[in-house]
C-alpha cells in the first residue's frame, strides 16, 4: 500500500514543475497524480521545490493544524506553489481545475521517524 509520505509526495511535490508554461497544468496533472479517480478532488496544491526543502519543514515552526492536532510545520519562506481548484462546471469523470499560482508559505502534518510531511495543511 502507498504510505503517507509517498502519497504526499504524489499529491503535492512538482519539483521542477513549470505551471506558468502550461495553461492545462492543473487539469493534467490532478489526472497523471490520480486525485480524478472516483471523485474530482476539490482542491490540490503542488510545491515546485526540492523534496528535501519541503522535507525540511517538519524541523521549522510548529503551529497548530486546522483540525486542532499539534503535528504541522510553518516554513520559514515562501515556496513557489500552484492551487488546483475544481470549477464549478465540473462534471466527474471530466474534472477541470483553475490554476492560482503564487509564492506561499507553506503547513504541512509531520510524522515518523525521520519525520516527514504526510499531509498539505494549508498555505499563509
Amino acid at each position: 500500500a502507498e504510505s503517507s509520505a509517498m502519497k504526499f509526495q504524489r499529491q503535492h511535490m512538482d519539483s521542477d514543475g513549470h505551471p506558468d508554461t502550461n495553461t492545462n497544468y492543473c487539469n493534467e496533472m490532478m489526472v497523471r497524480r490520480s486525485m480524478t479517480q472516483g471523485r474530482c478532488k476539490p482542491v490540490n496544491t503542488f510545491v515546485h521545490e526540492p523534496l528535501e526543502a519541503v522535507q525540511a519543514v517538519c524541523s521549522q515552526k510548529n503551529v497548530p493544524c486546522k483540525n486542532g492536532q499539534t503535528n504541522c510545520y510553518q516554513s520559514h519562506s515562501s515556496m513557489r506553489i500552484t492551487d488546483c481548484r475544481v470549477t464549478s462546471s465540473s462534471k466527474y469523470p471530466n474534472c477541470s481545475y483553475r490554476m492560482t499560482q503564487a509564492q506561499k508559505s507553506i503547513i504541512v502534518a509531520c510524522e515518523g521517524t525521520p519525520s516527514v510531511p504526510v499531509h498539505f495543511d494549508a498555505t499563509v
